[in-house]
């Protein structure tokens, strides 16, 4: 090749030039090797940058494309998953539910299901026991504001509901109905009587505020209409005018409701003191309580010198040339007791007939409440199972402040990957759910959600089909769905920033697979409806999504062993590093987290994913054969009792580096400095084992998902260890930790009380209580246990909820596990509802 490339190099020169050959003399021989040198190199130069830029080339191309490539991973978090929505498009596919009280965070407000909804809310004080710079105003929901009780006594999710709330001096009751008509949701009425608890108190005065504002966003007209501007005021003295200076209307617009009316009216208007009105602007609706006491002014009438605290009117900055309100309020002072009602009317609704207000709202709410008794006792069956009246108005109440503290939310969250430097805002979206609690969670929960609908879906199974659509209509592409809910301003504005954030290597429980399978087990395809399947049709691909990325997602080390992310490796200050996206948060996990730990409840969880997928992919004619292949082999007990079984503590266990050698120390003080936090002291080193020293809720999960065999061993001292009451019995349900366990009532951080280390938990006790009556009516050497166990349980658990209800007014958060008093947060009418079905002995 290199000769050849010689000779081609001088004939083609010589024949360039003179078109012949050029004979060479013997003087020309060191000139021709210097060119054929020179000729060699260039060639050997342009080989090896060639390539260089090849290789340049490479690498450029490789740079852009990890950059294209991490781009993309970034996007994946918050990039919606592409699959057909399952909740319907437009919420006036549902008018009986258009309007409602979607408002959970607050003591009384309505709220339309749109993403930029008009909001209507309720604030009170007392004039006359107000204490100077505190007005003791009332409107969120709050612990702080120490009510005797507060909740709805009747709530169907549609129609109606009636609230009971206990002040310190007076008793309020709200109520409101719907009404179905025109274009635009209908009409609705709420009324708000207001009683002194006191005979003595008969004749003094309250303060009721009644607002109307715009969602986040919101855009609309809102023309505030005077009392009096239609009166005739020549023949009144001033004490009588300061009675109509509030509002008798409020006119409005918005793109969704059209135009309507919402009018004010008084029962008794001799019991009226004073009204008046204020027109201003909010930035946000969570503003609105500082917004209405900004415009607050200490009035005195100038012939009588009577004072009262009253809305300033119109207030708007000088510089806000529009002067268009998006904040009206309704100011109505007036002597015990005390009525106001508000009419909104929707423009569209053409032949509504008579004003929904006095005996014709009374007639239609008693309607309501009477179909409501009527349905309730068809459900559950309390009096027919021999509950007293007033046990049965307890059952009622606790489900209809389930279903009263239903949300509609709209907004994004903030989420962030491994792949994101910083929190990325999720899309907008609309969310239609219930919340654990109205005054310390008023927002949605992922697994929480699960419990709430196994009660929502016995009341009204449309309701839970939708709220199931709306939470898998957040699933993003890779079929994850951040776990907290913290959607509009009026949610942000409750959390700490340190929540704010959800991470998307975290999720928790799959709990609406209970839902699904309590809703569809054992019933035979011939009596689930159109819609239903329709349901689970639209459902399916995102159910497939989200089972794929809790097996692909959280899988371990091992075949069949999987464990929750997001424990904290390198925690000095936590005694056991968290795993909050369990939902058990600082329940006792290995010492020292791995990659290799096995985590058994997480194990059971997706158990029970895999067999509801198979039946429910037999139910609309899917390929299932796989989720079935998967239970068969994730419920082998042999397979199980490998992975989790502690021979010798005879228990289930997670597995991991453990140490049960574990406290906090606080560090030696340095003069002068202030005294340090206690940190993490471990005396023993870990070793990879079972965490066989702790017992508690974790330890149950197989018998909770019910994939012990009736004749399991295990099953059997599972059962033995249930009624010990050195473990987990006590008189007032399941404790959450053994008494034994080294972390017994102990906090994690010297700031952090224990949670899951003892205390009573509703929602864990019911599925206790569920696989006993399973494993009770199954032929078996356990079966005359299991149902001894069930009876003692099932009566523990609703004597001491009762108990606590009577004595404190409230369903609580958790129950403590030495004497049952109620604790944690309040009112928690979440899964603590699930003492209802405990009651109805409705599983399914």
């Amino acid at each position: 090749m290199t000769g050849g490339n010689k000779k081609l190099h001088v004939i083609g020169a010589s024949e360039t030039k003179k078109n012949r050959p050029k004979v060479l003399k013997s003087s020309d021989h060191s000139t021709h090797s210097h060119n054929q040198g020179v000729s060699t190199l260039n060639i050997s130069r342009k080989q090896h940058n060639g390539s260089l830029y090849t290789g340049v080339g490479v690498i450029a191309i490789s740079v852009v494309s990890w950059f294209v490539y991490q781009g993309y991973l970034e996007t994946r978090v918050n990039s919606p998953l592409t699959e057909n929505k399952v909740a319907f498009p437009s919420s006036h596919d549902f008018p009986e539910r258009y309007w409602g009280s979607f408002r959970p965070g607050v003591y009384f407000g309505m709220k339309s299901r749109d993403t930029h909804s008009l909001l209507a809310g309720l604030m009170w004080f007392m004039p006359d026991v107000a204490a100077a710079g505190n007005l003791n105003l009332r409107h969120l929901c709050d612990q702080g504001d120490n009510l005797e009780q507060y909740g709805w006594k009747e709530h169907d999710g549609r129609n109606f509901g009636v609230q009971v709330i206990i002040d310190k001096f007076i008793q309020l009751e709200t109520s409101f109905v719907t009404k179905l008509g025109g274009n635009h949701g209908g009409d609705w009425t709420a009324r708000i009587q207001v009683e002194p608890r006191m005979k003595e108190l008969k004749g003094q005065q309250v303060t009721l505020y009644f607002y109307l504002t715009l969602d986040d966003n919101g855009k609309g007209l809102l023309q505030p209409i005077r009392m009096i501007d239609n009166m005739d005021t020549s023949g009144m003295d001033a004490s009588e005018s300061v009675k109509f200076l509030g509002l008798s209307a409020v006119h409005g617009h918005t793109e969704k409701l059209g135009d309507f009316r919402v009018s004010f009216h008084h029962a008794n208007e001799q019991s009226i003191v004073h009204t008046a009105f204020l027109s201003t602007t909010v930035g946000s609706p969570h503003l609105v309580k500082d917004a209405l006491q900004s415009g607050l002014r200490l009035m005195e009438d100038k012939r009588s010198k009577e004072r009262h605290i009253s809305l300033a009117g119109a207030l708007f900055a000088k510089e806000d040339n529009l002067k268009q309100p998006n904040f009206v309020v309704h100011q109505v002072t007036g002597k015990l007791p005390l009525q106001l009602e508000i009419v909104y009317e929707s423009n569209s609704f053409a032949e509504r007939g008579i004003l929904l207000r006095g005996e014709v709202y009374d007639a239609l709410l008693q309607k309501y409440r009477e179909q409501f008794r009527i349905q309730f006792e068809s459900k559950f069956r309390l009096n027919e199972k021999g509950f007293s009246e007033e046990e049965q108005d307890f059952a009622k109440s606790a489900m209809s402040n389930l279903v009263g503290g239903i949300g509609y939310f709209y907004g994004s969250s903030k989420v962030q990957s491994v792949h994101n430097k910083e929190p990325v805002p999720y899309w907008n979206a609309p969310l239609y759910t219930a919340v654990p609690s109205r005054s310390f969670f008023p927002r949605g929960f992922l697994w929480d959600e699960g419990f709430h609908n196994l009660i929502i879906s016995q009341w009204d199974r449309e309701i839970s089909f939708d709220i199931m659509a709306h939470w898998f209509d957040l699933m993003n592409v890779e079929g994850w769905i951040p776990r907290e809910q913290i959607l509009g301003s009026e949610a942000r504005a409750r959390v700490p920033d340190e929540f704010v954030v959800q991470r998307n290597n975290q999720g928790n429980p799959p709990t609406f697979f209970l839902v699904l399978d309590a809703m569809f087990k054992n019933r035979p395809v011939r009596d689930i409806s159109t819609l239903e399947l329709e349901q689970l049709n639209r459902m399916w691909p995102r159910l497939v999504s989200w089972y794929n990325w809790f097996n692909t997602s959280l899988h371990g080390s091992e075949p069949g062993t999987y464990y929750w992310r997001g424990r904290d490796t390198a925690s000095a200050r936590e005694l056991n590093p968290k795993s909050l996206s369990s939902g058990l948060d600082d329940y006792p996990r290995a010492s020292h987290p791995t990659t290799y730990e096995r985590h058994l409840d997480l194990r059971c969880w997706i158990t029970l994913a895999a067999k509801v997928m198979a039946s429910i992919a037999d139910i609309i004619g899917r390929e299932g054969r796989k989720y079935h292949e998967t239970f068969v082999f994730l419920s082998n007990n042999e397979l199980l009792n490998a992975q989790h079984w502690s021979e010798k503590a005879k228990r289930y266990a997670d597995y991991g580096l453990h140490s049960s050698n574990v406290t906090l120390r606080r560090p030696k003080s340095i003069a002068g400095q202030p005294k340090p936090d206690k940190i993490r002291w471990v005396s023993e080193e870990p070793t990879p084992r079972f965490v066989d020293d702790t017992f508690g809720y974790v330890s149950l999960f197989p018998l909770i998902v019910e994939i012990l065999q009736p004749d399991s061993p295990q099953l059997g001292q599972l059962l033995q260890d249930l009624r010990n009451p050195n473990l987990l019995w006590t008189k007032y349900g399941l404790r959450s930790l053994s008494k034994t366990s080294p972390l017994y009532n102990k906090r994690n951080t010297e700031h952090d009380p224990p949670y899951w280390r003892g205390p009573i938990w509703i929602n864990v006790n019911y599925l206790v209580a569920r696989a006993l009556h399973h494993y009770s009516v199954v032929e078996g050497p356990h079966q005359t246990r299991a149902l001894l166990l069930y009876n003692e349980l099932r009566e523990n658990l609703i004597t001491n909820v009762l108990r606590e209800y009577r004595k404190t007014g409230y369903i609580w958060e958790q129950y403590n596990d030495a004497n049952g008093a109620g604790q944690g947060c309040r009112p928690f009418t979440g899964w603590s509802t699930l003492i209802l079905p405990l009651m109805s002995e409705t599983y399914v």
